[in-house]
Formats: structure tokens, sequence, C-alpha cells
């Protein structure tokens, strides 16, 4: 069975990778159904709409540098708002940085505390994808880059913006899965280096 992760890393059928994955068939296949259900075909596009989901994906990924997930969800959000593209790619120079940081609750691990960029969309970009994704993708980068300040004010900012309480899950969730599929993107694309490798000695 491929999938957009076969396909991202480039794991054909028969790979050595193919037979690891399918040793974890309910984890693969739960994450393409987890895909498609958030991404390709939504239950509920009153939640989120496809544009904004791609956007969400773009980003986060495009914040995360994980390229080839990015240009996934690029082609994906140039495909239904080519516009929303255009005022993402114009931000994101301005809204890369390094992390996590932020702050811990007063306690042992206040030391670890670490300030870092507190990035709010700019007007350009707020008139380039509305004010309810400019939102979401302020809640998208608090939670890339500062995950320890993530509040319920933080929720009540998507609250006001417009977003429903239905469509603030939704944006959680495509946050979520967007980390965990750059992250087992990056796990296997390691192992398959070193598989190419130990096949070249």
């Amino acid at each position: 069975m491929s999938d957009l992760i076969d396909d991202l890393v480039g794991i054909a059928p028969g790979d050595p990778l193919d037979a690891l994955r399918a040793k974890r068939p309910v984890a693969r296949s739960d994450a393409q159904a987890t895909y498609d259900g958030l991404i390709t075909a939504p239950a509920d596009l009153t939640r989120a709409t496809a544009a904004e989901r791609a956007a969400i994906g773009y980003w986060v990924a495009s914040l995360s540098r994980a390229d080839r997930l990015a240009d996934h969800y690029r082609a994906l959000l140039d495909a239904v708002d080519p516009a929303v593209r255009s005022a993402i790619d114009d931000a994101l120079p301005g809204a890369l940085t390094t992390g996590p940081y932020g702050s811990y609750p007063e306690g042992p691990l206040s030391v670890e505390d670490e300030d870092g960029l507190h990035w709010v969309a700019r007007p350009e970009l707020r008139h380039g994808v509305g004010e309810r994704l400019a939102a979401a993708l302020e809640h998208a980068h608090l939670l890339t880059y500062r995950p320890r300040d993530a509040s319920p004010d933080a929720l009540q900012n998507l609250l006001d913006a417009g977003w429903s309480t239905d469509g603030v899950v939704t944006v959680s969730q495509l946050v979520a899965f967007t980390h965990f599929q750059l992250r087992v993107i990056a796990g296997l694309s390691v192992l398959k280096d070193l598989i190419v490798g130990k096949e070249a000695i």
C-alpha cells in the first residue's frame, strides 16, 4: 500500500522501508486516513475551507523547514487559492526563526525559559488571507515555535477572529497532524539514507 508519506520519502513497494512500515499496518493506514479526513476529503468544510486546511499545512511545514512536505501543501494550496499561496510566500521570510522557546510556569523549569519572536501577521498578510486565516497562522506559529506559551487566551484569539469552537479544534488538529507528518518523514528519510549508505559499501 502506497501513501503520501511513502511518496514523499520515496518508498517503493518491496523496499526495506516498505517492509518496515508494513510491520505497523494500523499506524500506516491511520496516518493516511487522517490525512484524507483532514485534507483531501474533509467531512465538514464549514469548520475550515479547503484553502485554509492547505494553507495551515503549508505554513507549519515551511516554518519547520520540512521542504518536501511544504512543497506538497503548497501545490494543494496553489490549486485552490493561488492568491493566498502568494500572500503566505511573502510572509514566510519574516516568520522563520528557531525554537522552541517560551516560558514555563514559575518553578524549576523556569531556568529553561527563552525569549524569541512573537510573530504577528502584518497588515499585508491580513489583507491577502483575511482575518480568520491570519489568526490561524499566528496560532500555528505559536504552537510551532512557542508551545510553552499556549494558553486559553491564544484559543480565544481564534474565536475572536471568527473561528467556531469546532473550527478551533480543526485548526489544532491540522497543526498537530502536520507536525506528526514531518517527524515521520524526517525519521524515515534518515533510515533510508542509512540503508542506501550500507548498500553502497
